[in-house]
């Protein structure tokens, strides 16, 4: 005869309604929490990104004091987006891993202090500092309520907020402060060229969400309007052309699946022929801007930018370039993401960027016809034809956080995304 042995039985404990209504509360209170920290990692990246010059402002901050803050405002990022990410939990990103290997071969050639050493090597740390906070968000790209789209347009809002308030504070200032009657800054030194960008992509990404259906009409003339203003009154062609033709893909991408795409382009070529049959002599000494004649050869920038291919360099300085600059040569700016990259990180950085345009097109051209899409073909398409005339593909710039954006609305939902942030941190 055998004996069975058998397990002491247990008594299953449900837990208390206090308790599962507890969990229940503490779970909402979670999500808002770390999207308010998301929103604060955000928009101190942004606040990185705009560097502090010596001008006058209306605000008397002192030059020190002003470059703290934003170069700090990294430092801030990190620590929180570690906080919501203690894990160190990441996402595959092809996208940010070119930008990591940007990152390092930049750093190598750097620490041979071709340029003021604590200069070029200070750029790198910002740099890799940056693109590590990126990689600690990608967990929470792909979410469905477009977060970080949201965050970037906010914080594109409130820069232009401070600038049209420098308007009503003091005109002259405005309008002086970068010279040439163009609109900068007063509250806060933003150059003429930075101020349309941000004006151009909030009422490009405004276009497109109304392309969509999300956004509605009255918020949609409000939005452009004041950005389509700030645009022109900051006077800066690359930055209108670059939005015309990001909208334009856009457009594209939506136009078989969206009424009022197609009623708009419609209306957008009429409006458009009009205006260069009545209004073609505005037009063309808007976009002269001034310069007799200069506008052939890109207001003076070919003559630096023959200068920079013309400088004999090693192969090894071709290959990798001279570690980061301050975007010059000569004293005189370069005005040129590819030259800039060019000098700084050779053809391989210039080779890294194009790749990671490349990705990000590539990607967006895979996705499912719909509203991310088209407005990751507005960032890319804008990025491509802004790098032409401005710097910021190779560095720690505000094209890095488009991109960026771009690259999180083609994402893929994960779990990480749908759940509270604090998810990684446990």
């Amino acid at each position: 005869m055998s004996i069975i042995e058998t397990a002491p039985r247990t008594r299953l404990r449900w837990p208390s309604p206090a308790v599962i209504r507890r969990a229940a509360e503490a779970r909402p209170r979670t999500e808002e929490s770390v999207k308010k920290r998301l929103g604060w990692i955000w928009g101190l990246l942004v606040l990185n990104v705009m560097p502090y010059s010596a001008k006058s402002t209306l605000i008397p901050i002192p030059t020190t004091v002003g470059k703290a803050l934003t170069q700090g405002a990294l430092v801030g990022a990190l620590v929180l987006a570690v906080s919501i990410n203690r894990r160190g939990l990441v996402r595959p990103s092809l996208f940010l891993f070119f930008m990591t290997v940007l990152c390092v071969t930049t750093t190598m050639v750097s620490l041979r202090g071709y340029f003021s050493v604590i200069g070029s090597d200070y750029r790198c740390v910002r740099l890799l500092l940056m693109v590590a906070t990126l990689w600690l968000l990608t967990p929470w790209w792909g979410r469905k309520d477009l977060l970080l789209l949201h965050y970037h347009r906010r914080m594109m809002l409130i820069v232009l907020l401070t600038v049209l308030a420098g308007i009503a504070l003091s005109p002259t200032a405005a309008f002086a402060q970068a010279g040439g009657g163009r609109l900068g800054g007063t509250i806060w030194p933003i150059p003429p060229t930075q101020v349309a960008h941000y004006a151009a992509v909030l009422a490009g990404t405004t276009i497109v969400l109304w392309f969509s259906g999300l956004l509605r009409g009255k918020a949609t003339v409000a939005i452009t309007g004041l950005s389509i203003l700030t645009l022109l009154l900051a006077h800066t062609r690359t930055a209108l052309i670059a939005m015309l033709f990001g909208i334009l893909l856009a457009a594209l991408s939506l136009f078989l699946s969206r009424k009022r795409v197609r009623k708009a382009v419609g209306i957008t070529f009429v409006i458009a022929a009009m205006a260069a049959l009545t209004l073609s002599p505005f037009l063309k000494t808007w976009f002269n801007r001034g310069e007799n004649g200069q506008l052939d050869q890109l207001s003076g920038r070919a003559a630096t930018w023959s200068g920079l291919l013309a400088q004999p360099r090693t192969e090894f300085n071709t290959v990798f370039g001279y570690g980061i600059s301050n975007d010059s040569f000569n004293g005189l700016p370069i005005d040129s993401s590819w030259l800039s990259t060019y000098l700084d990180q050779g053809l391989v950085g210039d080779l890294l960027d194009g790749a990671m345009l490349l990705v990000l097109i590539g990607t967006a051209v895979a996705s499912p016809r719909g509203p991310r899409r088209a407005l990751a073909l507005f960032f890319a398409g804008y990025c491509v034809v802004a790098s032409y005339t401005e710097t910021g593909l190779g560095e720690a710039s505000p094209y890095l956080l488009d991109l960026t954006v771009a690259m999180a609305l083609l994402a893929a939902p994960t779990r990480l995304a749908r759940l509270p942030a604090s998810e990684p941190g446990r």
